[in-house]
């Protein structure tokens, strides 16, 4: 499964700029439907497409690596 580390890119981004940063800043500034922000925060395996994480690793200035992971299924 990809796990999106969305949340971890928000957070470093508001101690980087000492402030909070909403998903409504997120997406307006990236470019992504809030929508599909809060299911990337909120639905474990949501998927989606190349274009999303190309606007959100330009928007955090972080390469995918630093966006994605890939955890192995149990069992």
């Amino acid at each position: 499964m990809i796990r999106f580390k969305l949340a971890e890119q928000i957070e470093k981004k508001q101690f980087n700029e000492a402030r909070r940063i909403t998903i409504q800043e997120v997406a307006e500034a990236s470019g992504v439907n809030r929508m599909t922000l809060s299911k990337i925060l909120n639905q474990k395996g949501y998927s989606t497409g190349t274009d999303i994480v190309d606007k959100l690793c330009t928007y955090f200035c972080c390469p995918v690596s630093e966006l994605l992971e890939h955890v192995a299924s149990k069992g």
